[in-house]
């Protein structure tokens, strides 16, 4: 199975199943001197561990990180850096009635089609909690960014109908929603003790601003900034859409309406709008970057729905275990971790981008 590295100059590798000993990911290519101890590392995966709340899977895991190389004395190596987060609450009995079943919604079908193998138990690396290594690789990038001014934003925008209508920064961490508005936290709630009633599950939006980009990151044609966002952003497994900017508002909008007007602000060139989402031509343009990720409801729910065995006998299968009844507050993690590794990734790949660049860095 291949596929399972990130990156080109800041390049990650996650590993581990669902309900397999351990989970964790390298990162080859972090700079010597940065700064890093687990508990950097753990603020992140704290944000997506589950067991959080009600609407949140009772698989109870701490998701505790340990670095095993590539730090010495709180400072990285330059070395590889492995982390790993070992399984503690896995039942994998809670499976045991669809080992021949395809769960719709699921990969079961297709990585049976593709491998003629498949671990049942959670998905394997099919799993969403595959993307504790990717938090983890995230929370590092993210560390790299902050020392350059690079911040960023993430929030749930939508569960379900419900959506946002203000946004309260400070409003974010303090419901379990991760979304900027009290008012349609306390609706999401509610919809959702719905949807638990009805066996059901929801779906959502979760949106990611990012501030302190420098202008220039990208390259054209097959390495546009906004590809590079897409393509890793989709690789997120409950992920089916990505947007930029103003996203799919644009295909109703004149050229007009659409394009952003330049103007200079003390000495500098500045936007006069964003649409466009921070990037231009597939580079960025120095002003926010704006990206919304549209998460299809959790596919695991109690009601029963029609599907075959690999036999091909049709049954009614209901799904049992622990299972988010909406998979989009903890996502928002994953999202904000998958963004700070394209950004690093781009940053590291720019540098030799211009000869000025490289002479200025080589001077003595």
């Amino acid at each position: 199975m291949s596929q399972s590295t990130f990156g080109e100059k800041f390049k990650v590798t996650t590993w581990g199943e669902s309900h397999g000993k351990a989970l964790g990911v390298v990162i080859d290519g972090c700079p010597a001197g940065l700064p890093l101890c687990e508990e950097d590392v753990q603020r992140m995966l704290d944000r997506r561990k589950p067991g959080q709340n009600r609407f949140s899977t009772s698989r109870t895991e701490e998701d505790q990180v340990e670095i095993l190389s590539g730090v010495f004395d709180g400072k990285t190596t330059g070395a590889p850096v492995s982390l790993i987060i070992y399984n503690r609450n896995q039942h994998s009995g809670d499976y045991g009635n669809i080992a021949d079943a395809y769960r719709p919604g699921h990969a079961d079908f297709t990585f049976d089609q593709k491998y003629g193998f498949r671990d049942y138990r959670g998905g394997g690396r099919s799993s969403g909690r595959e993307t504790v290594g990717r938090v983890a690789a995230g929370a590092i990038a993210a560390r790299i960014l902050g020392e350059l001014g690079i911040s960023f934003t993430t929030f749930t925008r939508s569960i379900g109908p419900i959506e946002a209508s203000v946004f309260r920064a400070e409003e974010i961490s303090k419901n379990p929603f991760y979304m900027p508005d009290a008012s349609a936290a306390e609706k999401a709630g509610a919809y959702l003790e719905q949807c638990i009633k009805e066996q059901n599950s929801a779906g959502g939006v979760v949106e990611c601003r990012i501030s302190g980009v420098p202008a220039g990151l990208g390259d054209p044609v097959f390495g546009k900034l906004d590809a590079l966002f897409a393509q890793a952003l989709m690789s997120i497994g409950a992920v089916k859409a990505v947007e930029i900017g103003d996203g799919i508002l644009v295909s109703r909008m004149t050229g007009s309406e659409n394009n952003d007007g330049f103007c200079m602000t003390e000495n500098t060139i500045c936007k006069t709008s964003n649409h466009a989402g921070g990037i231009l031509g597939g580079i960025s343009d120095g002003s926010e970057i704006i990206l919304r990720v549209h998460i299809k409801p959790t596919p695991s729910i109690s009601k029963p729905q029609e599907t075959v065995t690999a036999h091909g006998e049709q049954i009614s299968l209901e799904i049992h275990g622990r299972h988010d009844p909406v998979i989009v507050p903890r996502a928002v993690a994953a999202v904000e971790s998958m963004a700070a590794l394209v950004l690093t990734d781009a940053l590291f790949r720019n540098m030799s981008s211009r000869m000025d660049h490289i002479k200025r860095f080589y001077e003595k």
